[in-house]
């Protein structure tokens, strides 16, 4: 008689225990949907043309969309160097790779239309590349202030927007991540959860508060072609070195004004840092 009493109160409280949880589940969502609606329109799809060389003189060329955010209301626009060229990732885990790619017809696509575009500066140690109009918009484009920084710790929620691709007609999502791991050495970046979402390369995240926390990209290790774990993994680089960058990416420069420069070399971990930006 004993025992069943005490299932019966442990029954009870646990349905006590349930709208609670729920509750709390209610309010996650309703801060996600607010920064959801506060930002959705700063997260822009961007259409690109990648021409592939190989050593032999073989080359291919096909269109690819990815995903990046406005963070100027000037049309700056932030990606992941490895969506916007993955032959980039392939030069990073493996130096010897012998295919060239180049990139072209760059194009930001809108909820008001698309503009030509072009990259104006690379950074492949943090793999991102900075993209600015080639025309400067008509009014000021929603963009994200990576000065509103936040920070996360080890199992908080955050929320990552993302632009779907053409079949899902581009729709604007928002998927809630969580963060695994916060490395501090050589650099601070977050791990997020793996499971799989709608989050692509070049998504921004964002504290429930609405806090930018960084934009999602992949960090590789250089010449681990050869090893059997795996070379690269997805990552938050957060808002401060995004911002460094940015900082850097020059104006676009008219077509006379134009030269091709030279590639620069990764550069090792250990030696991270803003140097590694190129500019086009």
């Amino acid at each position: 008689m004993h025992q069943q009493r005490n299932f019966i109160c442990a029954a009870a409280l646990l349905l006590l225990a349930l709208p609670l949880a729920s509750a709390r589940a209610d309010v996650t969502s309703d801060k996600a949907r607010d920064v959801f609606k506060k930002y959705q329109r700063a997260v822009v799809t961007l259409q690109e043309s990648i021409k592939a060389t190989a050593a032999g003189g073989q080359s291919g060329e096909f269109n690819l969309e990815i995903t990046g955010t406005v963070i100027d209301p000037s049309g700056l626009t932030v990606v992941a160097l490895s969506s916007c060229d993955p032959y980039e990732l392939r030069r990073r885990i493996s130096p010897d790779s012998k295919i060239e790619s180049e990139v072209s017809n760059v194009r930001i696509l809108t909820e008001d239309g698309d503009m030509p575009a072009e990259i104006v500066l690379r950074d492949r140690d943090l793999d991102l590349a900075f993209i600015r109009p080639k025309t400067k918009p008509t009014s000021p484009m929603p963009a994200v202030d990576l000065s509103n920084a936040g920070t996360a710790q080890v199992l908080d929620e955050v929320v990552a927007l993302n632009r779907l691709n053409r079949v899902a007609s581009r729709a604007y999502s928002a998927s809630v991540e969580r963060i695994t791991a916060v490395i501090q050495k050589p650099r601070t970046f977050y791990i997020p959860d793996s499971t799989m979402t709608t989050t692509a390369s070049g998504s921004p995240a964002f504290t429930t508060d609405g806090k930018v926390i960084g934009v999602f990209v992949i960090r590789a290790i250089t010449g681990s072609s050869g090893s059997r774990e795996t070379p690269y993994t997805a990552i938050i680089l957060p808002s401060e070195d995004i911002l460094k960058g940015a900082k850097q990416a020059p104006e676009v420069k008219p077509d006379s004004e134009k030269k091709e420069e030279p590639k620069a070399e990764p550069k090792a971990d250990a030696k991270e840092s803003k140097d590694g930006a190129e500019k086009k």
